[in-house]
């Protein structure tokens, strides 16, 4: 199912989630490397990346014991273009 602008909204609404878009932007990263950035725990970040991943803005994959998360660059640009397109000025 396609992301809405609102889901999309949603998932950005919270400034931890966003600054963990912004590291992955940097590099694929497991959780425990998320962890070390913020003075929450696992659990937590674990569930910011959940609802990031939900909305199909983060993508992951197991190796061994590890998780590992990267930005879905591509549904992040498509996401952010509904939203200028959602609010853009039109000509009447």
């Amino acid at each position: 199912m396609p992301v809405t602008c609102v889901d999309f909204c949603k998932a950005l609404s919270d400034e931890t989630r966003q600054k963990i878009l912004e590291m992955l932007q940097q590099r694929e990263m497991c959780v425990s490397d998320i962890v070390e950035s913020f003075n929450v725990s696992q659990p937590t970040v674990s569930h910011h990346l959940n609802i990031l991943k939900n909305v199909g803005l983060v993508e992951s994959r197991k190796q061994g014991k590890l998780v590992f998360y990267s930005i879905n660059q591509e549904n992040v640009d498509e996401c952010c273009g509904m939203i200028v397109t959602k609010f853009s000025c039109k000509e009447l």
